[in-house]
């Protein structure tokens, strides 16, 4: 029965998602207030469904129902608690219905919370959200049934992938469809806003706080992400441009782009054009996303493989969602009243030039992900990988790095260049000793990592140089969240630069009590022996390690054997330490005695998801501060109606 109580809340909820739309639509023409006030509680209720439905799905993997299809292919009752709750979401009909969770319940707070646009704007951005949700909806129903019941049970399920039994696989999705969720909800805010006309200061400022969060979520995920597949995939490698995480970089480097453009439209009413197109474009760049992983198209670790008809259905969905606000774009933005002009030499103008080099960046990662695709629809395999998006976006990464340590020293409206180069003396002093310094320290260790050090000291003293000067106590606390951000992307480049830069990698044959050396360790084998866990089997292998005249943990990599369904993986065992990680993998024996060893050195590797947190950090730190100042603003407008009411109530 639970199974048909989740199925019976998800028609239910696409039920309210339709008459959402409805009622939206009719209030918005009419200028109806009555049908107005309807939308808000329709929008709360199928949010709540939508949850329903969800926590139906989690209890039939969590009992291991196996008269329902969905548990059958991707769980099995000897799985540990954590995999039967996060398997629910990791296979494509529950990830869909996932999504389809956070997309209603997130309607339904901004419905519960938002009272700071124009009612007939929230209406019709309600609308588009219902309109949204309808669409996906209708794919799970009609499509992808995450609660079809089989005819005949059998004894157990076929197991869950077990790439994917790991912690990461119960916070790296929900975290990632929390950001794609977020820039619905600022494509529905560009798309009511063009419907009622009302682009402006309100319309940025009510949907700043979810581009914001959307934003958080998805470079936590994408951070989360990358550690997971680097640890699990035992290839050592943090980012491989693989089509599907190229998938989740571009929504958040065009969510990056419309982050700046909306903080530009709500506190200076500019970048009008700029906000709306790149609301549109961020959702675009999620659809697609969620295209390339469930079209079946791609191989991919990362993929689900799905047929070719789920992908065209989606593929419908990404034509009348986009293809209807660029419609909508063409035939309004011409009556939206122009912005506050500024100067080139401006803070708004280097945040024009970042999101243009943004946009530069997401054109290249685009074409290489999807040139291949289409190379393939006419009949020529070719392939896209590091060397090309490297050399492609590396340099406009590092200009844009530039323009990034520059922009938080510029003025509004306009400013000097003159002014702006003396702002910048430390910024600069700190880029030219780190570039003298890695030259002297490392030798030539190629053009793009030197310069990434040199540009990510640059950046991090350019990042706090807006503090100097100021009242710690009394800054703002968006202030700090953008230091703290700008700091982070230093950090994570810092990372990225010395660990492609100086890594070190060895691959051995060695017997029990043999040594090999990776940059400044020794690692010793010192024996092998079976391991039995709660769902695998496994051949693990002991290290010594030794660095210098001291000595570390021991280290016990696995080859680890799935049954359920079969399957052999590799289980890095990586030793953290201030500079790097030492990062070794356990290979096959050669029938003689000798066992394959992969071993990696990689320097200051950690700063790159140390930077991730804190720029995930200097976001919400970011929506705090706009949290507390709007708090503020209306405290003192209260007051201040009080102070009147009472000075007129005196004077009469």
């Amino acid at each position: 029965m639970i199974a048909e109580a989740g199925l019976v809340a998800l028609w239910l909820a696409a039920s309210l998602a339709a008459m959402q739309l409805a009622l939206a639509a009719l209030a918005v023409r009419r200028s109806d207030d009555i049908l107005a006030a309807a939308v808000r509680p329709v929008a709360i209720v199928q949010g709540g469904l939508a949850l329903l439905a969800m926590a139906a799905l989690i209890r039939v993997f969590l009992t291991s129902d196996m008269s329902v299809a969905l548990v059958v292919a991707n769980s099995h009752s000897a799985k540990p608690w954590l995999y039967k709750f996060a398997g629910a979401w990791g296979n494509h009909e529950g990830s869909m219905l996932l999504w389809v969770t956070i997309l209603g319940v997130a309607g339904g707070a901004v419905a519960f919370l938002e009272r700071r646009i124009a009612e007939r704007t929230l209406t019709a951005t309600l609308g588009a959200q219902a309109a949204i949700a309808l669409g996906f909806y209708a794919f799970l129903l009609f499509a992808s049934n995450p609660f079809a019941r089989l005819t005949n049970s059998p004894a157990d399920g076929q197991g869950l992938n077990p790439l994917l039994q790991d912690p990461g696989l119960a916070f790296h999705p929900p975290t990632l469809y929390a950001g794609y969720v977020g820039l619905s909800v600022a494509f529905s805010f560009a798309v009511g806003a063009l419907v009622t006309r009302d682009v402006g200061p309100a319309f940025a400022r009510a949907m700043r706080p979810w581009v914001l969060a959307a934003w958080v979520f998805l470079t936590i995920g994408i951070t989360a992400g990358s550690y997971w597949a680097y640890y699990e995939l035992g290839w050592g490698g943090w980012w491989f441009w693989d089509p599907v995480e190229n998938a989740s970089l571009m929504p958040w480097l065009a969510a990056t782009a419309l982050l700046h453009s909306v903080s530009v439209l709500a506190t200076r009413d500019g970048l009008r054009a700029w906000t709306v197109m790149l609301a549109v474009v961020a959702f675009s760049m999620s659809m697609l996303g969620t295209f390339l992983v469930r079209s079946g198209i791609l191989t991919s670790v990362h993929a689900f493989a799905v047929d070719p008809e789920r992908g065209t259905f989606i593929l419908i969905l990404l034509a009348i969602y986009i293809g209807g606000a660029l419609a909508l774009f063409a035939t309004r933005i011409g009556l939206v009243r122009a912005g506050n002009t500024f100067e080139l030499v401006s803070r708004e103008g280097s945040l024009v030039a970042n999101n243009l080099l943004l946009s530069v960046i997401l054109g290249i990662v685009l074409i290489g992900t999807f040139y291949p695709i289409l190379a393939a629809a006419m009949g020529t395999q070719l392939s896209v990988g590091p060397p090309f998006f490297e050399k492609a976006a590396g340099p406009i990464a590092l200009v844009l790095v530039a323009v990034m340590a520059a922009g938080p020293l510029l003025r509004w409206r306009r400013d000097s260049a003159r002014a702006l180069v003396k702002r910048m003396t430390w910024p600069i002093a700190a880029t030219g000793i780190s570039a003298v310094l890695s030259i002297v320290l490392a030798g030539w260790f190629g053009l793009l990592p030197m310069l990434g050090l040199a540009l990510a000291a640059g950046l991090a003293v350019a990042s706090i140089v807006p503090l100097f000067g100021r009242n710690l106590l009394r800054t703002p606390m968006f202030v700090y969240g953008m230091v703290v951000a700008h700091l982070g992307i230093a950090v994570s480049l810092a990372g990225m630069a010395a660990s492609s830069a100086f890594t070190k990698e060895t691959l051995v044959a060695k017997r029990i009590g043999e040594s090999a050396s990776v940059g400044p360790y020794l690692v010793t084998l010192r024996g092998i022996r079976p391991v039995i866990g709660d769902n695998w089997s496994a051949l693990e292998a002991r290290l010594d390690v030794q660095r210098g005249n001291g000595t570390g943990p021991l280290l016990a990599p696995q080859s680890r054997f799935f049954s359920n369904p079969p399957t052999t993986t590799s289980e890095s065992a990586i030793l953290t330490a201030l500079d790097g990680q030492l990062y070794t993998v356990l290979g096959q024996s050669d029938g003689q005695g000798r066992w394959q060893l992969r071993l990696w050195w990689k320097p200051w590797v950690t700063l790159i998801w140390f930077g991730g947190l804190l720029i995930a950090l200097g976001g919400a730190l970011s929506i705090l501060g706009h949290w507390l100042r709007d708090r503020r603003q209306k405290r003192r407008a209260h007051e201040a109606v009080e102070a009147a009411a009472h000075r007129e109530a005196w004077g009469a």
